[in-house]
């Protein structure tokens, strides 16, 4: 299903962000091919260094950092990707882009592109229960981005509530119906 397929994952600040290294080698054993945006907060919690590592190629952060690229970086990876996945997205990330706001390169990235957007929200229970998120996740959704709901689990706040991001066989099947479209 993912054999050939360039596939872009952002990465923004959530402490599940070490989730995504074991997705990432799953789908390179199937033949895609992983380009890495790491979001400032993503940063906080995943190295440039470890996804180049998974991946094999660098991981961005800066929309004018220098790359190999004739283009802007941003409009060049937009271009390039079959389907982006932003995970895990955090409350901030999917509220930046419910607004249209592209100040950085992986938001800046998103809306170039006409790929298919997949989001896998990770936060505490009351971010992703509070009505603005909420409402933000349902005007992404009226646009065509895809979400992999998040699950019951234990939070970073030591609460056992919704908020977890998906397990990773939701994530890969996913990101396969996706790619089937």
């Amino acid at each position: 299903m993912v054999q050939g397929k360039k596939i872009l994952i952002g990465v923004t600040g959530s402490i599940s962000a070490y989730r995504v290294c074991d997705l990432i080698e799953a789908l390179k054993a199937e033949g895609a091919e992983i380009q890495c945006i790491l979001t400032q907060g993503g940063k906080r919690f995943m190295t440039p260094d470890t996804l180049r590592a998974l991946t094999g190629k660098p991981a961005y952060s800066d929309m004018f950092q220098d790359h190999a690229f004739s283009g802007p970086l941003h409009t060049v990876l937009a271009d390039e990707a079959d389907l982006i996945a932003v995970i895990p997205s955090s409350c901030d990330f999917i509220a930046k882009l419910a607004a249209g706001i592209c100040d950085d390169l992986l938001s800046a990235t998103i809306i170039a592109s006409k790929a298919p957007v997949l989001i896998a929200p990770a936060m505490n229970d009351n971010m992703f229960s509070h009505p603005m998120t909420q409402k933000n996740i349902q005007a992404l959704e009226a646009i065509g981005y895809q979400f992999v709901a998040p699950e019951e689990g234990q939070l970073v706040c030591g609460r056992f509530s919704m908020g977890h991001i998906a397990s990773q066989d939701k994530l890969k099947s996913s990101i396969e119906t996706l790619l089937k479209k």
